[in-house]
């Protein structure tokens, strides 16, 4: 990643539609090494008086696979059910101490539109444990947490699992809207006549259906559309996509081969083979990436296929308690959940800038620097955006005329980001990744003898999210 780990200076093209020119961007690492020299490191815990300490147990989640794979033929209830489950044989938590249950998805299955509820009942919760589903584009499994976080300090819980899934291989397609009329006009006739009359409208163009796209409601625009715009806004090149994209499929893949993505639990898929990994981790080469084409503006944009993020099926799920009733209970928990907040931008030119937004807000709150930090895990919905963010984090410019922030908060040392492969390598089922970014944090804080992590995720409609969590005491 010769082009990343330099230390030249580069500067914004003119056209940037952020006046780029007027700010210079040095090297992420280099930024981030002088940043963090400057800082004294703090090993203070982030408990609070008064505050009920909130933590994670454990947690799980089945392999997130390439959409139209193994998985083809289930239902989100299926995965959310063997996420469950597979909470369940690892805790060994009794399903009667499960006060409340919650999930995120994104594109719903009409037939299960609460699949936190159905899948409870499918992997033998009560049928008196209430549960939910939440919707926040690719942060609905931290929304599914957060909310979980709430009814446990607001004392209404002391145990909750909260959790996400995401079926891209089976998602709704409708009728036109004038063929829905027109059936739904057809349930209601009353005669023979009034059936006719209506069959009698209808036209070949209603045959066509409305197929589903990853586009913004408000700006008719693809998600990778923006991530092109905002790679150019921020003249990150194709050659700097592409290597960070390749750093994150050789980290999972090394990460599955030494064994640290313990969060993942096999799957026996009914009538198939046990999925036992991610399927969509494949290294490949700088030469080979650089033959693909522009995936979204052509000929000329920077996103590929290979520097994005690939549509998946899978499912995640954290068993959250009270620190008291976890240690009543004879566990010893991974990590505490600490501050969290949820941020929103312009959808169109700051769609997918979340992180950026939200990490000095969540550290401002816990009173933390970056240097303080020792693990971070952000969701990589793009390479570019990825780039786009630790950019514009590293930027005074972008802080004092977008953030109204007197500086810069500092780009994250390259050395403690992802380095166990992110969203690009192992998934993204949209509602399920979450969980995996906070299991991966307590994960890696362990493996890796750190104290704090620093969770963030951009999402659709310009919205973004951060948490942090503490490693909990050894």
């Amino acid at each position: 990643m010769a082009s990343m780990l330099t230390c030249a200076l580069k500067t914004l093209p003119s056209v940037s539609p952020w006046a780029a020119a007027r700010f210079s961007l040095r090297s992420l690492s280099c930024s981030s090494q002088l940043h963090a020299a400057a800082q004294t490191k703090s090993k203070k815990t982030l408990a609070k008086t008064g505050v009920k300490n909130i933590v994670v147990v454990d947690g799980v989640r089945i392999p997130f696979l390439h959409s139209g794979t193994t998985y083809s033929d289930l239902m989100p209830h299926d995965l959310s059910r063997a996420a469950l489950k597979g909470l369940l044989n690892r805790t060994e938590v009794p399903k009667e101490a499960v006060e409340y249950i919650i999930f995120g998805t994104v594109i719903q299955e009409v037939k299960t539109s609460n699949v936190a509820r159905e899948a409870a009942l499918g992997a033998g919760f009560s049928d008196k444990t209430p549960a939910h589903t939440v919707s926040m584009a690719c942060i609905s499994s931290n929304q599914a947490i957060t909310t979980g976080v709430g009814l446990i300090a607001s004392g209404q819980m002391d145990v909750v699992i909260a959790g996400g899934v995401e079926q891209m291989s089976d998602v709704p397609i409708r009728h036109s809207r004038k063929m829905r009329t027109t059936m739904l006009g057809l349930s209601r006739a009353k005669t023979l006549g009034q059936r006719l009359s209506l069959i009698s409208r209808i036209r070949p163009n209603y045959f066509a259906p409305e197929l589903p796209a990853v586009a913004e409601f408000s700006t008719n625009e693809t998600m990778g559309h923006s991530a092109d715009r905002l790679a150019a806004a921020f003249a990150i090149s194709r050659l700097e996509q592409d290597e960070y994209a390749l750093r994150s499929h050789s980290l999972a893949k090394k990460a599955q081969d030494e064994g640290l993505l313990m969060d993942v639990v096999p799957f026996k898929v009914p009538g198939k083979d046990t999925v036992l990994q991610d399927n969509g981790v494949r290294p490949s080469s700088l030469e080979k990436m650089g033959q693909l084409k522009p995936a979204f503006i052509k000929p000329y944009g920077t996103v590929t296929a290979a520097n994005s993020s690939f549509l998946s099926d899978g499912a995640s799920a954290v068993l959250l308690m009270s620190e008291e009733k976890a240690l009543a209970l004879g566990y010893k928990p991974k990590a505490y959940l600490r501050d969290f907040v949820y941020v929103s931008q312009d959808p169109k030119d700051q769609l997918l800038l979340g992180p950026t937004y939200a990490t000095p807000k969540v550290l401002a709150r816990a009173g933390l620097t970056m240097a303080d930090i020792d693990v971070f895990e952000f969701h990589e919905a793009f390479a570019g955006q990825i780039l786009a963010n630790l950019k514009a984090m590293d930027s005074d410019w972008f802080a004092q005329n977008y953030m109204g922030r007197t500086s810069k908060v500092g780009a994250p040392a390259l050395d403690k980001f992802n380095n166990w492969g992110g969203s690009l390598s192992l998934g993204h089922p949209f509602g399920a990744t979450g969980c995996r970014l906070v299991m991966t944090t307590a994960h890696r804080l362990k493996k890796e003898g750190g104290q704090y992590g620093l969770v963030a995720a951009c999402a659709a409609g310009g919205q973004g999210h951060a948490m942090l969590v503490e490693l909990y005491p050894q």
